[in-house]
């Protein structure tokens, strides 16, 4: 196992004059993804809000908004740390705004991808000195016109061929207002997403087919099912929320998948995919509710779900955990909820559950996982003290209980050792060795 701290750029800790120890401040991490060479990105967000602070033109007052991505070496010290979404005192504009459920993707080139909802993807050069090319999609009630909106994808995922897994958004759906994450596509073998190149992404899924209300205008060039673009009744079906109705045998129910919500499809191979979708959240307790991680191929069958898994015991609704993650060179499936880890081969069949109600594993309810990296590994960070942990898979998933639980025995030790090296104050860890660029 390998542990790494999250850090933050001392230089912008100190324009700010944050102070660990006061109350206001805020830091989270969203993702991470790891190149085949060992680098890993991660990315954060840091954020200060104080009512008295509105309108100061003293940095050390101000309240901010950052969005963070670190790159750490092979041996896990950070390298440099690209800082968006507001200007930083004394700068100009940030080139990329703060997008909301943000995540990553290395993509075969070596750069890297920032997604976020409804749509915005935006390129960084290795180094994450540079933006490479934006294809940005704003928040609004309905569609927007205009040279600045161009989108390309909410999250993105590669293959082990290079084919890009996407999740995209659709206005106009039911009822809804604004833009909502409703398509699965990839993009075909051989395209590559760069500057001056935007790829086709061909639909495999819908999750809502309810779209009496759009209209020509609410379609996108480049999201296309058959010849045409991704719009009204041109979309793969069944939708997702009626094939997994009839399969759950909930059409109809309360508490089935009408007016349910994706997530970020995860790849299990080049033509296999995880789509993990739950049902409609009420006010009330949603555990129990249904939930599915639907088996989809790359022709748009839904070959099953992930299975082994109960409504209730295995909810993950307790804490919004819907993250799967998925190793495409090994055909593998990963999630992890208050209730346990959980590792599945391709067919679907549950390899592996480690609960959290058994003593050796009961700190992975402190952890969020993020991601698996090329070489096999899980990456887990604790949601308080804001550490990375790098968890080995063996080859034979029947192994994974043991190699999880020597991580986390190893976690104490190398956090000590970590906190002689970088004195974090309230699990806030301030670094000065990386470069940091402004972009």
């Amino acid at each position: 196992m390998t542990l790494l701290p999250i850090t933050a750029p001392a230089s912008l800790l100190d324009v700010h004059r944050l102070d660990p120890e006061a109350e206001g401040w805020g830091f989270r991490v969203d993702h991470a993804v790891a190149t085949t060479a060992g680098d890993t990105y991660v990315l954060t967000g840091l954020r200060r809000y104080r009512g008295h602070a509105v309108g100061s033109a003293d940095p050390g007052e101000q309240d901010f908004g950052y969005q963070l991505i670190t790159r750490h070496g092979s041996d896990g010290k950070p390298t440099a740390t690209a800082v968006f979404g507001q200007a930083v005192p004394g700068g100009g504009p940030s080139a990329i705004p703060e997008g909301d459920a943000a995540t990553l993707a290395v993509l075969p080139d070596g750069a890297v991808a920032v997604t976020s909802k409804p749509g915005s993807t935006h390129l960084l050069s290795p180094d994450l000195d540079e933006v490479l090319a934006s294809w940005p999609m704003s928040w609004g009630w309905e569609k927007q016109q205009g040279p600045g909106e161009d989108p390309f994808a909410a999250s993105i995922a590669v293959t082990p061929a290079g084919r890009l897994l996407c999740m995209t958004s659709e206005y106009g759906l039911s009822n809804w207002a604004g833009a909502h994450p409703n398509i699965v596509a990839v993009s075909e073998p051989g395209s590559a997403l760069g500057p001056g190149q935007k790829p086709v992404l061909r639909a495999i899924a819908t999750l809502d087919a309810r779209t009496d209300r759009q209209s020509d205008a609410d379609s996108y060039t480049h999201v296309r099912y058959g010849d045409e673009p991704v719009g009204r009744g041109n979309r793969p079906s069944p939708s997702l929320t009626e094939a997994l109705s009839e399969l759950t045998g909930t059409s109809g129910s309360l508490y089935g998948y009408l007016d349910s919500t994706m997530t970020r499809p995860a790849a299990l191979g080049d033509d296999l995919f995880v789509v993990p979708v739950f049902g409609k959240t009420y006010r009330s307790s949603n555990r129990g509710q249904e939930f599915s991680f639907a088996l989809v191929d790359d022709r748009g069958v839904l070959r099953g779900r992930l299975g082994g898994l109960h409504l209730r015991e295995d909810s993950p609704f307790t804490g919004f955990d819907f993250t799967v993650v998925a190793d495409p060179h090994r055909a593998r499936a990963f999630h992890l909820n208050r209730y346990g880890l959980y590792a599945w081969s391709a067919d679907g069949v549950l390899r592996a559950r480690m609960s959290t109600a058994e003593k050796p594993f009961k700190p992975l309810v402190h952890f969020a996982l993020l991601e698996c990296t090329p070489a096999g590994e899980l990456l887990l960070a604790h949601r308080k003290q804001h550490l990375l942990l790098r968890v080995p898979v063996p080859r034979d998933l029947d192994g994974l209980g043991v190699a999880v639980e020597a991580a986390l025995k190893g976690y104490g030790r190398e956090r000590t050792a970590l906190k002689k090296q970088y004195a974090p104050v309230n699990w806030l860890w301030s670094d000065s060795a990386a470069t940091v660029n402004h972009l």
